[in-house]
């Protein structure tokens, strides 16, 4: 049983900030089939209802920045390493989602930051994987989907760059990632959100909202989620602003223009200050021009994204 115990810690062992190739012996290092098993191995625990989900997030969050450590070291690139950092991505985008939603930890933000940080390093280490391997050979069947990843953190004031201009960064990519299905619909993102911080336009939230709920995929979605809470926090802001004092805006419409169910439309209204009105017949009401309107004072929970129900399918594949 020892022996089992000392070969499960060599196998998960936890990340060391200060090992370097200098230091550290050829048998520290795990050959890629250990860490292919490992990685497959941390993945699986996902599927764990025994412990909250920001518990097994820190465990495997540390056993996956190991597993980089140890790719790094030995400088491989081929298709099974591309696939490695690929299903870490889509760990860290996951998680950015999950994270969101879970009720047992009061401030889960430094979780977030954290987790943010290590999905920009997986990404600028796959990228350079995606150059190394089409130096040989064409463009992986995935990099136009793992390249609109980086499109999508760049929305908002919290985004995450290498510190070049996007315009350049685009430029650097082949023709056939820019034209790519993936890569049109971040383009795509990037451009409505501009026309929403220039146009105050109900049409225009409506057009991203539904946008994103007809055409993102779950992962560009988890990544969207940030973007679509401040465009429902304007939207209402602009319609309050906006609206006619005598005549109160029916929950019912901003329902359907936030994507949102209508309990939830009401929820956020009330964590925007606002306050709701009922008629004599029960329906509810955004009484408009109130003084009262402030960002909400805590940043989650996202409310979800109705007309894509599909995502969920997309979330178990």
């Amino acid at each position: 049983m020892a022996t089992l115990e000392k070969h499960l810690q060599a196998l998960l062992k936890k990340f060391c900030r200060t090992i370097s190739t200098v230091d550290s012996h050829p048998s520290d290092v795990r050959p890629l089939q250990v860490l292919e098993d490992t990685l497959s191995y941390l993945l699986n625990l996902l599927d764990s209802s025994e412990h909250p989900f920001e518990v097994l997030h820190d465990f495997i969050f540390d056993r996956t920045r190991s597993i980089r450590q140890d790719l790094g070291m030995q400088n491989i690139v081929n298709d099974r390493v591309i696939y490695m950092y690929e299903e870490m991505v889509k760990f860290h985008i996951t998680s950015h989602h999950k994270l969101s939603r879970c009720s047992s930890n009061s401030d889960i933000s430094p979780l977030h930051h954290l987790n943010m940080e290590q999905l920009s390093k997986c990404l600028l280490s796959i990228y350079e994987l995606y150059n190394a391997n089409r130096e040989s050979g064409p463009c992986n069947v995935n990099e136009a989907y793992f390249r609109s990843f980086y499109l999508l953190l760049q929305l908002g004031s919290n985004s995450h760059s290498t510190g070049e201009s996007l315009s350049l960064w685009l430029r650097r990519l082949p023709t056939p990632i820019i034209k790519s299905k993936e890569m049109s619909f971040a383009r795509r993102i990037l451009r409505l959100l501009l026309s929403l911080g220039r146009f105050f336009r109900i049409g225009n939230y409506k057009q991203f909202l539904s946008f994103t709920a007809a055409e993102a995929s779950f992962l560009q979605y988890c990544l969207l989620e940030p973007s679509i809470y401040e465009v429902r926090i304007l939207a209402v802001s602009c319609i309050n602003n906006g609206g006619y004092k005598l005549f109160p805006y029916p929950l019912q419409d901003l329902s359907k223009l936030l994507l949102m169910q209508e309990s939830d439309v009401e929820s956020f209204c009330y964590s925007c200050g606002l306050e709701i009105s009922t008629d004599e017949a029960g329906n509810k009401f955004l009484p408009t021009k109130q003084t009262s309107f402030s960002r909400p004072k805590v940043r989650f929970p996202y409310y979800s994204l109705l007309g894509c129900e599909r995502l969920t399918q997309d979330a178990q594949n």
